[in-house]
């Protein structure tokens, strides 16, 4: 039975949001401690498979009440909203069921296991009036925001090209590839920054350890405006790095997740072209070596901002940063990189 959604507009700012979690695995203890801590948002009840993931749930959140039924949650018409925080496979079955229950959904990344799954999962957040959002968290980080300011603001100057690393020892997925794990951070990060997809995408990859899931792939993006971005995600790594590089004509940009206190620096580094007429209209190359700058970042978690950002949808009805048209956009591409794959590294256009 579907429930009628209320009209955001005519929701106080200030209403208290009754929430569901279903998912209590690898990411869902930090989702049901986010959600646990605003203060205009009940955390009901969260639900997973495994009692005894419950059990240590409500020995931290007596006041939470735990369920291993997916109907129970979507069933009950006190919950607003649900938190999914499962598998890949199961987002589309899941958050279509909450939708059509009336529920305001939030799930993690990807969207879904396919473009196809995604656009349905859009309309039908668009038919019934639901916020439908994507749990693309590195868009709500102030490190990455605030380079979204600089390059708004027209610093770096124009944009030449983008350099992503993204590699670590494992985790290692039983469900999905190496493209559909890590390449989705990246992606949000490029589309939040340069606030367009691609429309080529070039890729390989490989399955090192004999399984049919890529565990190293190299993934190349070009942009309509003639940007190109490199994308390079393992799970087979000494090292774990998670740096972007940004190349414009004005500042170079470097984002080092890892690193702990400067994570953004701004390089006033580049090549400049002189002309000299005494050689007839010929250019020399000037090197320019200028200040390294480090602009001071909010330490704010990103997965609260998130959280935050869904509630205030809620209650407004303004789209959220990471809407599921943005979740759609970045499932998109994943699917071009897998058919570049199959096609020995053939250029894919990307799905409008």
């Amino acid at each position: 039975m579907c429930v009628a959604p209320a009209n955001a507009s005519d929701l106080p700012i200030t209403l208290t949001i009754s929430i569901g979690a279903i998912g209590y695995g690898y990411w869902g203890p930090n989702v049901v401690r986010n959600l646990a801590e605003l203060p205009d948002c009940r955390l009901s009840t969260a639900c997973d498979l495994d009692a005894d993931r419950l059990k240590q749930l409500k020995r931290r959140y007596p006041d939470i009440s735990t369920t291993t039924s997916v109907d129970e949650v979507l069933q009950d018409r006190s919950i607003q909203a649900i938190y999914l925080a499962t598998p890949v496979s199961t987002h589309f079955e899941l958050a279509s069921r909450a939708l059509e229950a009336g529920k305001h959904v939030l799930v993690e990344k990807p969207l879904a296991s396919s473009a196809e799954q995604a656009e349905r999962l859009c309309e039908l957040a668009e038919k019934t009036g639901q916020v439908l959002m994507v749990g693309h968290t590195f868009v709500y980080s102030p490190p990455v925001v605030r380079i979204k300011e600089v390059l708004t603001a027209g610093t770096v100057g124009d944009l030449h090209y983008l350099d992503c690393a993204r590699v670590n020892l494992g985790l290692f997925q039983k469900d999905v590839s190496v493209l559909w794990d890590l390449i989705p951070h990246d992606l949000s990060i490029l589309l939040y920054w340069l606030g367009r997809a691609p429309v080529l995408v070039s890729a390989h990859g490989r399955s090192l350890l004999g399984d049919r899931l890529e565990d190293v792939a190299f993934v190349n993006l070009e942009f309509a405006d003639g940007v190109l971005a490199q994308l390079h995600v393992s799970w087979l790594a000494p090292v774990k790095l998670r740096r972007m590089t940004i190349v414009g004509s004005k500042l170079m940009v470097l984002y080092d997740d890892v690193e702990p206190v400067e994570k953004v620096k701004l390089f006033d580094r580049g090549v400049d072209k002189v002309h000299n007429p005494e050689t007839f209209g010929e250019f020399q190359l000037t090197y320019r070596t200028g200040d390294i700058t480090s602009p001071k970042i909010d330490a704010t978690e990103p997965l609260l901002l998130e959280c935050q950002d869904f509630l205030e949808c809620i209650r407004t009805g303004r789209k959220p940063r990471s809407d599921g048209r943005f979740g759609l956009a970045i499932v998109r591409v994943i699917e071009a990189a897998e058919r570049s794959m199959r096609n020995r590294g053939t250029a894919q256009e990307v799905a409008a």
